[in-house]
């Protein structure tokens, strides 16, 4: 039986080790963990799913700002190998995307590849440049709110304040 829950402070580095393991220790070298750094999530966002106890999967959240105007960044997402294939990468992703709603955000944007992410919405974003390098056909958003990205470009950047 799986068990959802929003990550807690005690977590973290078993969902730092299966990031480790989804996506290599050199993960941290891409440029989108620059808009991470010393930054906080967005708490309410980041959610672990457990199975017996062992963490499954886990997803999480930042704020960025896109041209002055504030976005989420999501990922990374991961799911344990032994558990690819059972939905729970969407299962997140679907969760995480409905309180997002819930909580008021109105864009939300990641890096990744648009023929996994097109279920969910996302679509490549034209005119939002993410720090080199980043292939730009990999930027995607999604519009938590009717119209959200249609305006919104530029440079995305930490959040204010961070």
């Amino acid at each position: 039986m799986y068990q959802l829950e929003e990550e807690a402070e005690a977590d973290w580095w078993e969902v730092e080790a299966l990031y480790d393991l989804c996506f290599s220790p050199g993960r941290t070298a891409l440029s989108s963990y620059r808009l991470r750094d010393g930054v906080p999530t967005v708490a309410a966002l980041c959610l672990t799913l457990r199975q017996d106890g062992e963490m499954a999967a886990a997803i999480r959240y930042w704020p960025v700002e896109v041209g002055g105007e504030d976005a989420l960044l999501l990922g990374p997402v991961a799911v344990h190998p032994t558990h690819q294939g059972e939905g729970l990468g969407g299962l997140l992703i679907n969760e995480s995307l409905a309180e997002a709603r819930r909580l008021g955000w109105e864009r939300v944007m990641l890096v990744g590849d648009e023929p996994y992410y097109r279920r969910f919405g996302f679509k490549k974003l034209d005119g939002v440049v993410m720090p080199p390098p980043t292939n730009p056909d990999r930027v995607l958003g999604l519009a938590l709110k009717a119209g959200a990205w249609d305006k919104v470009k530029g440079p995305v950047t930490k959040a204010t304040g961070a």
